[in-house]
C-alpha cells in the first residue's frame, strides 16, 4: 500500500485536510442511489448553501474538480455566438476565456495586469462598447497572483445591463466574504481542496433561477452529456425517491464534503475569514520585518493565497527544495509570466495557524 510522506501543505491548494475529514472519507461505502446517501446529499446541499450564503435550490457539488466546475458553468450557460465578457487577470480567468472560444461563445476579453484586480471601470467601458452581452465571468479570488477583485462592484454592473454573472470562487469560498445572493452572483463554482480543507474531486457550484431560465431556454443542446444540468438536476434535485440514474457519485468524497461543511459551520463562517485574515496579518508582519514584500498591493490582497516576491538572497528551486526535503513543507512557484519571481504562500483552512506560520518563518532563516 502506498504510504504517502507527512506534509504540511502551505501552497496554492490542496490545503492539509482536516483529520475528521479523512475519518469520513474511510467509512463504508453505500450506493449513490440508498435512501441514507439521499439523506446525506440534501444534508450537504443545505451546508453548501450556507457556505455560500445562497438560497438557491440548485447548488451541490460536481463530481469532479474546481476545473469541472467551470466547465459545468461555461457549457450550460454559453450557446455559439453568445457574447461573454472574461476578466482576466491571471492563469485562471484565462482559462475561463479559452474554454468561451471552445463552446463558440464570442469571447470579449478585458486583460488586467498581473497582480491587479479586476477594474469596474473597463467592464463599464466595454458594456458601452458592445450590446446584448449574455454573460460576465470573473474570478473572485485569483490563485496564480494572490489577487483579490471587487465582485460585488463587477456584478452590480453586470446587472445593470441585464447580462448573467459567473464567479471563480475555487480559492476564495471559506477564506474571504462571499455572498451570492447579497451581491447578486447568478451562477458559481468553487473548490474543496482550498478553504474547506477537504480532499480534492469535488467543485461546489450554485445557479439562481436566472440562471437557469438561460439553461431552460437554450436553443442548443448542452454540449456535453456529463455536465448538462437538465440530466444532473434529475439526480441532484428531483423529489426523494425519484431520482434518476446519471453518473456514480464519488460518495466517500461526498461524506468527507460533508464533514468539512459541518466543521465550517461549527467555526462560524464569518469566524473563518477573520481567522485566514488575522493569520495573514501574522505572516506579513514578520515577511516585511525580513525585508520580504508581496505581490499585490495591500487592499486587493488575498489572506489566503500570498504571492511574495522572491528575494535576491534565494535561489527559487533550491529554497523550495529544501522546504519540502528538509522541512516536509510545500509552497507553491509563481505561474506564468510570474515564474521565478513570486512563490505562492498558502494559508488555506485546517493548515492556516502560526504554528506552520512559524515553521515556515524559521525554515527561511536557515536557508539563506
Amino acid at each position: 500500500m502506498f504510504k504517502p510522506p507527512l506534509r504540511i501543505l502551505m501552497g496554492p491548494g490542496p490545503s492539509d485536510v482536516y483529520p475528521q475529514v479523512l475519518t469520513a472519507l474511510g467509512q463504508p461505502t453505500i450506493g449513490h442511489l440508498d435512501p441514507s446517501f439521499i439523506v446525506l446529499m440534501e444534508e450537504v446541499k443545505d451546508l453548501l448553501r450556507y457556505a455560500l450564503q445562497t438560497k438557491n435550490p440548485l447548488t451541490f457539488p460536481i463530481s469532479g474538480p474546481g476545473s469541472a466546475g467551470m466547465e459545468c458553468c461555461i457549457v450550460n450557460l454559453v450557446e455559439p455566438g453568445d457574447k461573454v465578457v472574461v476578466m482576466i487577470n491571471g492563469v485562471f480567468g484565462a482559462r475561463m476565456a479559452e474554454l468561451v472560444k471552445r463552446v463558440g461563445g464570442k469571447l470579449i476579453p478585458i486583460q488586467e495586469t498581473w497582480g491587479r484586480p479586476n477594474d469596474p471601470q473597463k467592464l463599464e467601458k466595454i458594456f458601452k462598447k458592445h450590446s446584448d452581452i449574455k454573460l460576465t465571468c470573473m474570478v473572485h479570488a485569483e490563485t496564480s497572483t494572490g489577487v483579490l477583485s471587487d465582485i460585488r462592484a463587477l456584478a452590480k454592473i453586470s446587472r445593470a445591463h441585464d447580462a448573467l454573472v459567473l464567479v471563480d470562487a475555487v480559492t476564495s469560498l471559506a477564506g474571504n466574504e462571499l455572498r451570492v445572493d447579497e451581491w447578486g452572483i447568478d451562477a458559481l463554482y468553487s473548490g474543496t481542496q482550498k478553504c474547506l480543507s477537504c480532499v480534492p474531486g469535488l467543485s461546489p457550484v450554485t445557479f439562481n433561477e436566472k440562471a437557469m431560465q438561460k439553461i431552460k431556454k437554450r436553443k442548443t443542446p448542452v454540449p456535453s452529456w456529463f455536465f448538462d444540468l437538465n440530466l444532473i438536476m434529475d439526480y441532484w434535485q428531483a423529489d426523494e425517491g425519484a431520482r434518476s440514474y446519471h453518473h456514480t457519485a464519488p460518495v466517500n468524497s461526498i461524506y468527507a464534503l460533508h464533514t468539512a461543511l459541518c466543521l465550517l459551520k461549527k467555526e462560524g463562517l464569518e469566524n473563518s475569514w477573520r481567522r485566514h485574515q488575522e493569520n495573514h496579518d501574522y505572516l506579513k508582519t514578520h515577511l516585511e520585518k525580513r525585508g520580504i514584500a508581496f505581490l499585490v498591493a495591500e487592499k486587493a490582497r488575498l489572506p489566503q493565497l500570498n504571492a511574495v516576491l522572491i528575494p535576491a538572497a534565494y535561489d527559487d528551486q533550491r529554497t523550495r527544495a529544501i522546504l519540502l526535503e528538509k522541512y516536509h513543507l510545500e509552497i507553491g512557484a509563481g505561474l506564468g509570466e510570474l515564474a521565478g519571481k513570486i512563490w505562492r504562500v498558502g494559508l488555506m483552512g485546517h493548515s492556516c495557524n502560526k504554528e506552520n506560520i512559524d515553521i515556515l518563518l524559521y525554515a527561511l532563516a536557515g536557508i539563506v
